[in-house]
């Protein structure tokens, strides 16, 4: 069993490596896409393309120096190949699970920071064992973990998180300054100048972070670099200028869009020759630890890993198969989108919906700025605040609704700025051998730079706050949940040995498909017909042949969720009334969607509609909401009967309710039909029916008041019941102020009048 067990293990973890090259890469594809899809520069499909040849270019031309995985956290030469082997299980284990974690919740985290503390918090764990083992003391832990590597790594990734906010926010600020937001109007100069500047940096970028190992170049040439890096950046800057001269006053070129094809390629190129190491560094310090202890003929708890210590280079083929497999990861990756997304929302100029709620502190941090901003700006004289207010004002443009979706997120100059920044703070780092987390910095400097452009406005600041708190806090999680993990898996492995390996593997594996079928339901159900979509037409009649779907589907829903609200507090049912009380929630956000859209559909009004139309909207959004309420409202106190275990509804109760659950479903039924097939027709005859719907709860709670004086002796239950009712009541007049609303307005000798869709 001895040699199988490490077989088995290194099959395990060539498995992990594939599956953690593929939750790394659809985490750290926001470093090197976000700036180019926030922007639009670039359609979509040639984005992917700029992105996959940098990602197949810096895995081949990658050094595959896994020093971090081999020696940079521990000293492996006070461990045996046992030992070993424990701790790189433990980190592969973690770390896909802890990857995957981050993306099926949409938040960018690091890889570089998840290896570096895994490493840490297995070795530790093991280090431990050993010092227990040998009646060491916890002093002893600076023997076998290198910690003076590991706090030069934390300090880096602290520091780096403040420094690229910082430079990102004046950089933009700058650059707006001089360029403004209608930057097409701009000398051929500036653009020019700007051009030279940033490209200068990222070729500097693509040679100092992606190609510094490569053989591609002369090893003179990097020497020339490495001493002279002012003489080479000032000639960069004179010739990219040229060029940058040429391209848009002789060819037309767009600067900034040629800027961003560079940055990508560059960012992209840089993350697989580097980040390359955070995937597969451990499964291949692994199996190259097992070539030498299987060649030794030593046994494994006592074969010294002294060899991790010289410097290995990973087999070329390896390298190429990784680069495939990110490459195909990039393209077909759910997740992958969904982490940008997060990134590109916070950073967006325009207002929208705000994905984060704001918090205690996103309201503090956003009141304190506020407070000093308007501090240092009473030392600046007015004429120079309005020359620099008109900088930053946003030229405007009329977008219809329908093409609101395809705007970018931010200008061209901005995603230049992301690029350009996020290259020179890079390769500063990597020039000076400080360590810090790409994700980290490229996040940062594009929050930064949409501080600068006053993207954070007073309608969207505490939103966007919250979101980036959000996800530097998830950043201390990742460490702290990192170390913790990896440890308690090392130590579990230590007991356990084969049987806790396989137990663990099943574990992760269950796990992993979990949360990838979680995902799939989770974008269908954003996708699904029946969720709410704004009107865009700019006629009342536009409105009422678009808007008639949406009515269809909501009242399709209210009778499934009242119903179920009836069936879940007859039963009894916790975890049904639960259910149910979520789908009233979506619902209601979806109503609250359509109200903060209102201002966009007045905004795209034409002048002979603003009045009907408008009112028409607001007044149908209101009924909405009335339906809404009283469905939150049955929803929520038959929930709370229920979870405070209260009596249970009498026999006599629970058959009226369901006798009105029978006529309410039919009146849903009938109103969610004249919807669907447009028969605004049958409305007349349905609202004369609305008294003897009326009459039916009335009826009842006279039942009840009469089983009250008499035979009841639940206060609780009473209440409950009589809530039901008069709240059903509600429920039953808001319909038919729905139905009455569409019968008045309809006319059907009008075609409705929409926007053109161009």
């Amino acid at each position: 069993m001895g040699e199988n067990i490490y077989v088995f293990m290194i099959v395990a973890l060539a498995i992990l490596a594939i599956t953690d090259l593929v939750v790394g890469v659809s985490n750290d594809a926001v470093n090197f896409l976000n700036s180019a899809i926030g922007s639009k520069a670039i359609s979509f499909k040639t984005i992917m393309i700029v992105a996959s040849l940098g990602i197949a270019f810096g895995a081949i031309s990658s050094s595959g120096m896994m020093e971090v995985a081999r020696k940079g956290i521990f000293n492996p030469t006070e461990f045996v190949f046992a030992e070993i082997m424990i701790i790189f299980m433990a980190v592969m284990i973690t770390d896909i699970l802890l990857l995957d974690f981050f993306n099926t919740l949409g938040m960018p985290t690091s890889t570089t920071v998840s290896i570096v503390f895994e490493l840490l918090g297995a070795a530790v764990a093991i280090s431990l064992v050993k010092i227990i083992g040998i009646d060491g003391t916890f002093s002893d832990l600076g023997n076998y973990i290198n910690t003076e590597k590991a706090t030069e790594i934390i300090i880096g990734i602290l520091l780096s998180v403040f420094i690229a906010f910082t430079i990102g926010a004046i950089v933009q600020f700058f650059s707006r300054v001089l360029i403004s937001f209608d930057f097409k109007e701009k000398s051929k100069w500036v653009e020019s100048t700007f051009g030279g500047l940033a490209i200068t940096a990222i070729i500097y970028f693509i040679i100092v972070k992606g190609l510094k190992s490569a053989s591609i170049f002369d090893p003179s040439i990097l020497d020339f670099i490495a001493n002279s890096p002012e003489l080479f950046l000032l000639g960069n800057f004179i010739f990219w200028t040229l060029v940058s001269w040429i391209f848009s006053a002789l060819l037309k070129w767009n600067i900034y869009r040629v800027i961003i094809v560079i940055g990508t390629f560059a960012l992209a190129m840089a993350f697989a020759g580097n980040d390359l190491v955070n995937f597969i560094g451990v499964p291949i310090a692994a199996l190259q630890s097992f070539q030498d202890w299987q060649s030794s003929g030593v046994i494994a708890s006592e074969f010294n890993m002294q060899g991790l210590t010289a410097a290995v280079r990973t087999p070329t083929a390896l390298l190429l198969i990784s680069g495939g497999i990110m490459v195909i990861t990039l393209w077909f990756s759910s997740k992958a989108k969904s982490v940008v997304k997060t990134s590109v929302d916070l950073a967006r100029q325009d207002e929208g919906d705000e994905r984060f709620e704001p918090n205690y502190l996103s309201r503090q941090v956003v009141k304190l700025s506020v407070a000093a901003f308007e501090n240092v700006s009473a030392v600046f004289p007015p004429s120079l605040k309005a020359k620099i207010d008109k900088r930053f004002e946003v030229p405007y443009s009329y977008v219809p609704k329908s093409k609101v979706q395809d705007t970018p997120a931010f200008d061209m100059v901005r995603a230049a700025v992301n690029l350009m920044v996020a290259s020179v703070l890079i390769s500063i780092a990597t020039s000076m051998k400080l360590p810090l987390s790409t994700t980290y910095v490229t996040f940062m400097v594009a929050m930064g730079t949409s501080l600068a452009d006053r993207a954070w406005g007073a309608e969207s600041a505490v939103y966007r706050v919250a979101g980036v708190l959000n996800v530097i806090g998830g950043w201390f999680f990742t460490a702290f949940s990192a170390f913790t993990a990896a440890a308690i898996i090392a130590y579990i492995l230590h007991l356990g040995g084969f049987i806790a390996l396989v137990i663990l593997l099943v574990l992760a594996a269950t796990l992993l498909l979990r949360n990838y079928m979680a995902h799939n339901r989770k974008t269908k159900v954003i996708k699904a017909e029946d969720s709410l979509r704004r009107a865009e037409s700019s006629s009342v009649q536009g409105v009422i042949e678009e808007s008639a779907d949406n009515i269809a589907n909501m009242i399709k829903r209210s009778n499934k969720i009242y119903t179920g609200a009836i069936n879940g507090l007859a039963r009894h049912d916790l975890e049904a009334l639960k259910k149910n009380n979520k789908g009233v929630s979506k619902m209601s956000k979806e109503i609250e969607g359509l109200q903060n859209n209102i201002f966009y559909f007045i905004k795209n009004l034409d002048d002979s509609s603003v009045g009907g139309a408008s009112d028409f909207y607001i007044a149908l959004l209101g009924h909405l909401q009335d339906l809404a309420q009283s469905q939150e409202y049955i929803s929520k106190i038959g929930l709370t009967h229920v979870n405070n275990n209260h009596k249970k509804l009498k026999y006599n109760q629970i058959k009226e309710l369901k006798d009105l659950d029978q006529h309410l479903e039919q009146l849903f039924s009938d109103t969610s039909e004249v919807f669907s097939n447009r028969s605004f027709e049958r409305i007349g005859s349905m609202l004369a029916t609305r008294d003897s719907y009326v009459e039916l709860v009335d009826e009842k709670i006279k039942k009840q008041v009469a089983r009250t004086r008499t035979e009841e002796s639940s206060p609780k239950n009473t209440t409950l019941y009589f809530s039901l009712l008069t709240e059903s009541k509600d429920l039953i007049k808001a319909t038919m102020k729905l139905l009455e609303l569409y019968y008045t307005e309809h006319d059907s000798s009008i075609a409705p009048a929409k926007i053109l869709k161009d």
